[in-house]
């Protein structure tokens, strides 16, 4: 069971954030009723993110700066900093829901990883109709390929135990593609993954880090295909 004194880390990469970081740190605090810990990892935004997160002066609060850019870097920075018995990650967009985050919290008595899903029942992915139909491309081709019962292998919006990261080693390469691995793996060691459903739409504000282009987004999907392909040699060639 969940300890009611168990400390929570939340890990939030940012790169040009600032008219969203603060918003979604004040809902975080508001929602999460255990001790919590929020980390932002700021990859030199040059609008300033990292100054408003600062200017909070909130103690629960921790800000790292970092030159380098890299969605799957950012969180791995994040997590290694994390000090809470329970780890969660999530954009800084306002898309994945402060209130989702503490239901996933709350799922964590019963299993090791909970994901914020869009494609169980309850949830919905409510952008652009391209973008749903790439989305439900990849994670076709994800559970094809790889097996198991998850429905959104590219979320990465997810509460997991620490003790998780035991058995199961989040990979600082990618974008998304780095959480298809991470579940992936957690198959595989035979850990409990449960998805709740939650309502996914585009931002309202600013710009989508990860289709800003009509041929990145395909760029993005060949990526993300090839890292399942990948994960799938290993398992044959007894890489795991």
């Amino acid at each position: 069971m969940t300890s009611h004194s168990s400390k929570v880390s939340i890990v939030i990469p940012t790169y040009n954030e600032r008219e969203n970081i603060v918003a979604l740190i004040e809902a975080l605090r508001a929602e999460i009723r255990l001790p919590l810990e929020i980390i932002v990892v700021d990859d030199n935004s040059p609008d300033g993110t990292a100054d408003a997160v600062a200017a909070l002066g909130l103690p629960e609060v921790v800000l790292i700066r970092r030159k380098a850019r890299g969605l799957a870097a950012a969180f791995h920075r994040g997590i290694l900093e994390a000090r809470g018995e329970i780890v969660g990650w999530m954009d800084a967009d306002m898309t994945m829901p402060a209130r989702v985050m503490a239901q996933l919290i709350e799922q964590l008595d019963e299993h090791d990883i909970v994901i914020g899903s869009r494609y169980v029942e309850g949830g919905s992915d409510n952008r652009h109709t391209f973008r749903v139909w790439a989305s439900h491309a990849i994670n076709g081709f994800a559970r094809l390929v790889l097996g198991g019962h998850v429905r959104d292998y590219d979320s990465g919006f997810v509460a997991i135990r620490r003790s998780v990261f035991d058995y199961v080693t989040l990979i600082p390469f990618g974008y998304g593609e780095y959480f298809i691995e991470f579940i992936y793996d957690a198959q595989r060691a035979g850990l409990r993954v449960h998805e709740v459903g939650y309502a996914f739409k585009d931002r309202s504000i600013g710009l989508s880090k990860s289709a800003p282009s009509l041929l990145s987004f395909l760029v993005t999907g060949f990526r993300y295909a090839l890292r399942v392909v990948s994960l799938r040699i290993r398992f044959f060639t007894g890489r795991d």
